[in-house]
């Protein structure tokens, strides 16, 4: 199996102890995901293909849901701002 298969895996399972870890852990352990993540997700597309490469994005978006959605929220809020501003 490739390293950065590997890799992913253990980020996997470091992401269900922080799922489990108490409430207050949540935020920063999403950051330290997200950070750790976002260059593992090119490492895997690099050396496995695209096709992993959105295995694990679509898995990474999974278990990091409500940062991606309170991203969502704050984008939205911004773009509605600069539509009310024209």
């Amino acid at each position: 199996m490739p390293t950065s298969l590997v890799l992913a895996c253990l980020w996997g399972l470091v992401a269900g102890v922080a799922g489990m870890a108490p409430q207050k852990f949540h935020w920063p352990a999403a950051w330290l995901l997200i950070a750790t993540g976002i260059p593992l997700l090119g490492f895997v597309t690099w050396q496995t293909g695209p096709v992993w490469g959105l295995i694990c994005l679509a898995a990474g978006a999974s278990v990091l849901r409500w940062p991606l959605l309170r991203a969502a929220q704050r984008m939205r809020r911004i773009v509605v701002r600069v539509d009310r501003e024209d």
